[in-house]
């Protein structure tokens, strides 16, 4: 906890306090990495954090609730993106280009190569013997890297804007540009790189993930667009989605789209049909979401400022959900007033479980369901410490909702708690109140 009175804190983020709310997807771990993360790149059960600020950190993740640092490199510049291919990492440095640090060791990661690409490398995408670099007002850099200790330039193309983010597919290198859009570079003859076609999003282009037939793409102030790329001479737009605030990267995972959305957190959207996305989780990180790579289970979301965030997207991810095709509705959890001193009322989905945790995770007053009608404490009694819970009954159909209200007594010390509901088909919804004795 920073060292901010809880009222200063509320003031400072609201009465839904900045990180507080999410739908679907839960934090499980978190690492501060020292500085400003800005991208992670996941590989076996290490995560690789590019920190704008210290360089490449290396963390081991493989007890996603509980990670920690094994080993980092200071690259000296302006760490904006990493790519780990094989034993090494490759990391856009800023204005100090290209850099290959071999992590065949994790605990001792070296510099084994570089490259000065002559301008700000912002992002990296490996693909066979080469290195595509996003260089900025510099364009697309092609970097042969068949020998990692002596990377060298094979070719360029200046999209006319600066180059955000690159993701190669194929022949084609799908370029994020801030001030041109979504553009299409044939690679094919990686010394000779011409742009076939573009889409001109309208908006500052930030990242880009292509999977399938499509690219989706994140456009500051605009969200996610999704681009029909199945003929790459001719891209098209299919579908879009408002994620509300600066989308800068989106990686796509089965039918979903995770959006890096800074001050909104991680969004996850619907892309099974691409024409009509919608949103069906969401989790509020507490800095700026600025990168996402999901593996497995998790969703390990670079958060500025605040680190290395590991969330659980399971719900999305299991084999019941994608055998199903079960689509999540949406789920509301308000709690008034916020902050509190007395007591607090607490309106979650009707039939939830609710739970009320303290900030090192202990469950100060459980809920559960009853009759299907409401929540009650677990047990039908007064929680240990004595709090008291007053439900409001009332007939409740399918998506109602329950009414209750949380009474602390003289053992809940002030400070910041969080609610957590979670229905009978699995999906959770929290957020965080403020107790001010």
């Amino acid at each position: 906890m920073r060292n901010m009175s809880i009222f200063a804190l509320a003031l400072a983020l609201g009465v839904g306090v900045c990180g507080a709310d999410s739908l679907n997807v839960c934090l499980v771990g978190h690492y501060y990495t020292g500085g400003q993360a800005l991208n992670v790149y996941i590989s076996d059960s290490y995560a690789y954090v590019a920190d704008v600020d210290s360089g490449l950190r290396v963390m081991d993740v493989s007890v996603p609730s509980s990670p920690y640092e094994v080993g980092f490199y200071d690259t000296g510049g302006s760490t904006w993106g990493v790519y780990v291919s094989g034993p090494y990492a490759y990391v856009a440095d800023g204005e100090d280009g290209l850099r290959i640090i071999d992590v065949s060791v994790p605990s001792s990661p070296y510099e084994f190569g570089f490259y000065d690409t002559g301008s700000h490398a912002i992002g990296v995408y490996v693909s066979g013997s080469y290195a595509y670099v996003a260089g900025f007002d510099a364009g697309l850099r092609v970097i042969d890297v068949s020998v990692p200790s002596s990377p060298y330039e094979v070719g360029f193309y200046d999209t006319g804007g600066e180059t955000y983010g690159v993701y190669v597919s194929g022949f084609y290198a799908y370029i994020a540009d801030f001030g041109t859009g979504f553009r299409v570079i044939d690679v094919s003859v990686p010394s000779s790189p011409s742009e076939v076609e573009f889409y001109d999003t309208g908006g500052e282009t930030y990242g880009v993930y292509v999977s399938g037939s499509y690219a989706y793409v994140a456009v500051r102030w605009d969200g996610l667009y999704i681009i029909d790329v199945s003929v790459p001479s001719s891209p098209y737009e299919v579908g879009f989605y408002d994620t509300g605030d600066d989308a800068c990267c989106v990686f796509v995972s089965g039918h979903y789209a995770y959006v890096a959305a800074r001050c909104d957190g991680l969004r996850v959207i619907d892309v099974s049909v691409p024409s009509s996305p919608s949103e069906v989780g969401f989790y509020d990180t507490e800095s700026e979401a600025r990168g996402v790579y999901v593996s497995g289970s998790y969703a390990y979301v670079a958060d500025g400022f605040d680190g290395l965030y590991i969330l659980d997207v399971s719900y999305f991810t299991s084999d019941i959900t994608l055998k199903n095709d079960v689509k999540p509705y949406i789920l509301t959890l308000s709690a008034y007033p916020n902050p509190f001193n007395s007591s607090i009322s607490i309106t979650a989905p009707a039939g939830a479980e609710i739970e009320i945790y303290d900030l090192r995770g202990n469950v100060v007053t459980p809920f559960t369901p009853t009759c299907g009608r409401g929540v009650s404490p677990k047990g039908g009694h007064k929680n240990t410490g004595g709090d008291e819970i007053v439900p409001h009954w009332g007939k409740m159909s399918e998506g109602q909702k329950g009414v209750y209200i949380w009474h602390p007594d003289q053992s809940i010390a002030s400070g910041l708690y969080l609610v957590k509901a979670r229905t009978a088909d699995g999906q959770t919804i929290s957020k965080r109140i403020v107790y001010l004795r």
